[in-house]
């Protein structure tokens, strides 16, 4: 594009805005160049790491978890890219599954810094402070749990009868399989983890409900025409994500709790105070993102099957059962 074209194009866009682009050409005049540290925000970025004691790991804990949290931001920006699109591609969702998952997938490898990067003696000196903050809290990873399938996936196994598409969003929000983890052991009673992370996300989180009641990735699977609802590369992306979310991903973070929580001669609790093993463990939360893409087998055996086995058995061509 030539000069007078670029020109032609710089009116036509901000005419069609009602902005003046002689204005805006001028102010170019005044603007200083963009800067890589300006442009990444590096300063403000580095300027987030606040530690709460003396113990040196803990600025590998907190830079960790706010890595867990950018990413997690990444996999949103793509899970809207489908939830948005009406008619959408295979070639599309595929793109973006596979994108989420790579995603997920470093996740699921970076456990490695936490487990092996902190001292268990250090770890267990400055999580002290921690109480009542959990992982648990994270409205991020919730937002993409709910974006990712129909919400009866994630109610507690043992209250989905009691639960459809009729059901209130608040009431239904009760049962989701994470809340148990949120009560006081014996009682119906909401911790103080479960309480204040309620009270900052809970409106949010029921507006998210709301919004992928009918976008959400397993609807919008749902929808394709089922020639395109067999293709082998879009059902093999399905089941990489939710067997890397669900399985790959949660284990990984089970084996470094363990680690940690399982060093002293008594098991120590969460900073949230739930059961985490009950808690953590796949085959305890059925958590399953798209149980029709699964076959029967691999259901009853959800977060038992060896994960090496399942490295190789996720290469081999699948289709909807």
């Amino acid at each position: 594009m030539n000069r007078k074209e670029l020109l032609e194009k710089i009116d036509e866009k901000y005419n069609g805005i009602g902005i003046n682009p002689d204005v805006m050409l001028e102010g170019l005049l005044h603007g200083n160049p963009i800067k890589y540290w300006d442009y990444v925000q590096t300063d403000a970025l580095l300027g987030l790491q606040i530690q709460r004691t003396d113990q040196p790991d803990e600025m590998v804990f907190i830079m960790y978890h706010q890595i867990n949290e950018l990413l997690f931001k990444m996999i949103l920006w793509e899970i809207d890219q489908v939830a948005d699109e009406e008619n959408i591609t295979v070639e599309k969702f595929v793109k973006h599954l596979t994108r989420i998952s790579r995603y997920f997938d470093m996740l699921s490898k970076s456990f490695d810094i936490m487990g092996d990067g902190m001292d268990i003696d250090q770890y267990m000196k400055f999580r002290n402070t921690l109480t009542p903050a959990s992982g648990f809290q994270s409205a991020q990873y919730r937002m993409i749990e709910v974006s990712s399938t129909e919400l009866i996936n994630l109610i507690d196994y043992r209250f989905r009868s009691i639960i459809d598409r009729n059901t209130p969003f608040e009431y239904a929000f009760e049962y989701l399989y994470w809340q148990a983890a949120g009560k006081v052991p014996n009682s119906d009673k909401k911790s103080p983890m479960l309480h204040f992370f309620e009270e900052k996300y809970k409106v949010k989180l029921l507006r998210a409900m709301r919004k992928y009641n009918q976008t959400n990735l397993w609807a919008k699977f749902k929808l394709l025409p089922t020639e395109v609802k067999n293709d082998l590369d879009l059902i093999n992306a399905m089941r990489h994500y939710d067997w890397t979310v669900n399985i790959s991903w949660v284990m990984a973070h089970y084996d470094a709790a363990g680690k940690y929580l399982g060093s002293g001669d008594e098991e120590a609790e969460a900073t949230g105070g739930s059961d985490w093993r009950k808690y953590m463990h796949p085959k305890y939360q059925r958590r399953i993102f798209f149980p029709d893409l699964w076959t029967e087998e691999e259901l009853k055996n959800w977060g038992i099957t060896n994960l090496k086995e399942y490295e190789i058995l996720k290469e081999l061509p699948k289709r909807v059962h």
